[in-house]
């Protein structure tokens, strides 16, 4: 087996990587530079990994990162953000040769009607915390994206983990 990512890289790493297997709209002149900058400093090539391990990105949690983008909301604020709710972790599993490394231990049925309360629940309060106790509340030495890209902030920036915890 290749490599395994694990998101143990800058969460601008792993921002990137979501930007670039998702699909959404570049609304703004600011989000198309912030997501070019994005790509020619915190691109990882997940081609050559044969499984990836990050934050799982429901559609809420999507919209924080396009908020971020947009020029709307801090760093500090995103990473925060994406703990809200509980989101979990996503595993993606790329080649064959990983797929035939897992092995089987159970199923259990999922009720839709029962699961879906669940992911709509752990939707709502994570979008409510957002707007009631993140999105507004900006703090001193906040890295915003046009702060990234006018200062050409890389991945070896302190202030990265300083917005970070």
């Amino acid at each position: 087996m290749r490599k395994r990512l694990l998101f143990s890289h800058s969460f601008l790493h792993w921002l990137t990587v979501l930007l670039n297997h998702r699909v959404f709209d570049l609304t703004y002149p600011l989000a198309v530079e912030g997501f070019e900058y994005l790509n020619r400093h915190f691109y990882i090539d997940v081609e050559k990994y044969d499984t990836i391990m990050g934050y799982r990105a429901d559609d809420s949690y999507f919209s924080f990162a396009q908020d971020f983008l947009n020029g709307t909301i801090s760093l500090r604020q995103l990473a925060r953000a994406m703990h809200l709710g509980k989101p979990g972790q996503q595993y993606v599993i790329k080649s064959r040769e990983a797929f035939d490394k897992l092995c089987f231990v159970e199923a259990k049925p999922a009720i839709a009607k029962k699961w879906f309360q669940k992911k709509q629940a752990r939707d709502c309060a994570a979008r409510r915390a957002y707007f009631d106790i993140e999105r507004n509340h900006r703090q001193k030495d906040d890295l915003y994206i046009l702060q990234l890209i006018d200062e050409e902030v890389n991945a070896d920036d302190p202030r990265l983990r300083q917005n970070l915890s």
